[in-house]
């Protein structure tokens, strides 16, 4: 048995297919808030974040957002748009934070996900 993920906040963004009251009271569906575990945090890194991680990293917002890992032909423009203009917003934010925090070391990092990752796949009770 793996062990779960902590449960969903009002902060965080997944979708549970959970109904919520809305002011008509009808139900709506509504996302729980788990960030997707594949965009990763790019900001305050040496060396910074290529446009290769952005992109990536934008991808998986705009597949997250869309509910498309492939959108359809029809799609398609509008899914690369989208990614375009994310990767945008994305770099203005990053190159436009600030922080007094000494750059964080990308192979530290790296070695602190993959322990994560071990735990978080390590099935219980073995």
């Amino acid at each position: 048995m793996l062990a779960r993920a902590p449960a969903a906040t009002a902060d965080s963004v997944v979708s549970t297919g959970a109904a919520r009251p809305t002011a008509s009271g009808a139900g709506e569906r509504v996302n729980s808030l788990l960030m997707c575990r594949n965009i990763k945090t790019l900001f305050n890194f040496d060396p910074p974040a290529t446009e290769d991680e952005v992109h990536a990293s934008s991808l998986q917002f705009v597949r997250k957002l869309s509910g498309f890992a492939h959108p359809s032909k029809a799609n398609q423009p509008a899914f690369d748009r989208a990614v375009v203009e994310v990767s945008a917003a994305a770099r203005r934010l990053i190159d436009s934070l600030v922080t007094t925090a000494d750059p964080r070391d990308r192979e530290i990092e790296a070695a602190r996900a993959k322990a994560k990752s071990a735990l978080r796949f390590t099935p219980v009770g073995r």
